[in-house]
């Protein structure tokens, strides 16, 4: 049976590829969750005006949720001619109406 050796450099390689890795992977993971405003760290106010000066904004809602935020009907497509208001946890509020949710009209046959 032949006897296996192991390179010290190529383990270390090796290795080091690993940790780079996995470290690229987390600093990644990290940036996509920060990357979206969570209207659970802003107070009502504050997440009524980020959507009403951005005109549309989507925000995290939980902690695997997120929601499409409008100020009006402007921002919403062509034939999405209806809206309802969209609630939302913030820091100060169970329930704040951070803005409005565009809708289809549905045809009833």
């Amino acid at each position: 049976m032949a006897n296996k050796h192991w390179d010290p450099l190529k383990l270390f390689s090796m290795a080091l590829m690993v940790c780079l890795g996995a470290s690229m992977t987390f600093a990644l993971s990290a940036q996509a969750q920060s990357g979206r405003p969570d209207t659970r760290q802003m107070t009502c106010k504050q997440a009524q005006a980020l959507v009403k000066k951005q005109g549309s904004a989507v925000l995290t809602t939980g902690s695997s949720t997120f929601e499409r935020f409008v100020a009006h009907a402007g921002f919403c497509e062509v034939d999405e001619n209806n809206l309802r208001a969209v609630y939302a946890q913030t820091k100060d509020s169970k329930k704040c109406a951070v803005g409005y949710r565009c809708f289809r009209n549905q045809t009833r046959n």
